[in-house]
């Protein structure tokens, strides 16, 4: 008898104040799955320059990215598929998280600048300024063809936009359907 594989983790991915902790969170209890915040995994001299208001450099994330990619593996190793925020905006970024063991697919929330701009001034004690979603959306490259990943919009309520996630997935109690291979 052989062993199925484990199904894909999942990134959810998208400008800071998406909402990635909240819907990623709901996802991951739905699926039953190991959560991680990659926020979390920012070494301290990134959070200080967020926290002043300084966009971070691609030598700022690469580090950061080979960390949120580790997890995602040593997750796998242990025979689970996790969900992990992480911004995510450039393919090269997502390419570093693609390698991860376990395969991965992409959550994009995505949305009106507005309404993220709005969301951001509302929560306390996040070190992501409002003044750096400009930086973050120029930064931005949404899916592109061949990239395994859904865009979900983010105008509804947490547990709508979970469960719309899910649906454009295929994933069913924890299984996952085929992966499309392609950006929706």
């Amino acid at each position: 008898m052989s062993i199925p594989p484990i199904p894909p983790h999942l990134v959810v991915m998208g400008v800071s104040g998406s909402g990635k902790t909240t819907v990623a969170t709901r996802v991951a209890e739905l699926l039953d799955r190991p959560f991680a915040e990659a926020d979390d995994m920012h070494p301290p001299a990134n959070v200080a320059k967020m926290s002043a208001g300084t966009p971070l450099t691609d030598a700022d994330r690469e580090p950061w990215l080979r960390t949120v990619r580790d997890w995602l593996s040593a997750q796998a190793e242990q025979g689970h598929s996790a969900v992990v925020t992480c911004s995510a905006l450039r393919r090269v970024y997502r390419d570093v998280l693609r390698e991860a063991a376990g395969g991965v697919r992409f959550v994009h929330l995505d949305g009106d600048p507005e309404l993220i701009a709005a969301r951001m001034k509302e929560r306390k004690g996040h070190f992501m300024p409002p003044s750096l979603l400009r930086s973050q959306l120029d930064t931005l490259e949404p899916l592109q063809p061949g990239e395994d990943g859904v865009r979900v919009p983010i105008a509804g309520s947490p547990d709508d936009i979970a469960a719309d996630a899910l649906r454009r997935l295929g994933l069913q109690g924890g299984h996952a359907a085929a992966p499309s291979g392609h950006a929706e």
